[in-house]
């Protein structure tokens, strides 16, 4: 195990960008995320029952407000903060589309914390080419904005609300990169 985690921070220390990982979708399948390349990305690991659920509508707007300009909100189920993403994909997904009306692509659930972390959040969060916003995740809804080449640019903590002007600000600059 120890071989493995160690492999993993040396794989992540040798990453420049999140275009070298490989995620799998909530359905399943294998996704390169070297094809957003060219496209900022805003990374959250969401959680279905948390106090900042409600965030999936505003980050549902911002996907809608800023896809055909080159944005794509990526959600990460985790259920490592007070075990509040106890489901399945297949019911993440449900309770997503249903409830939130979530259109943006949504992978499976992964850790976000702990030594069984994934290597897309271990790059992320020693600062995912930014050694300034290096740090582990807090909560359920931290946010990623990552570039368009594929680094982290800025990082917003659960409580900042995806539609604020701080955030949208920052897309913004970003898309126009």
């Amino acid at each position: 195990m120890k071989t493995l985690i160690l492999s993993l921070a040396i794989m992540t220390s040798m990453t420049s960008s999140i275009h070298d990982f490989k995620v799998r979708s909530i359905d399943g399948a294998d996704v390169e995320l070297s094809s957003y390349k060219g496209k900022v990305a805003l990374i959250v690991n969401v959680a279905s029952f948390c106090g900042y659920t409600k965030q999936y509508t505003p980050l549902e707007e911002l996907y809608r407000a800023y896809r055909d300009r080159g944005l794509v909100v990526m959600g990460f189920p985790a259920n490592d903060f007070g075990s509040q993403e106890p489901g399945t994909n297949d019911e993440i997904k449900t309770f997503c589309s249903t409830k939130y009306d979530v259109t943006f692509p949504m992978f499976s659930k992964v850790s976000v914390k702990g030594g069984d972390k994934a290597p897309l959040f271990t790059f992320l969060t020693s600062g995912g080419g930014n050694p300034q916003l290096a740090g582990e995740i807090d909560w359920n809804f931290e946010k990623f904005l990552v570039g368009k080449d594929g680094r982290l640019i800025a990082r917003f903590g659960s409580r900042v609300d995806p539609a604020s002007r701080e955030v949208t600000s920052a897309i913004e600059a970003a898309l126009h990169q």
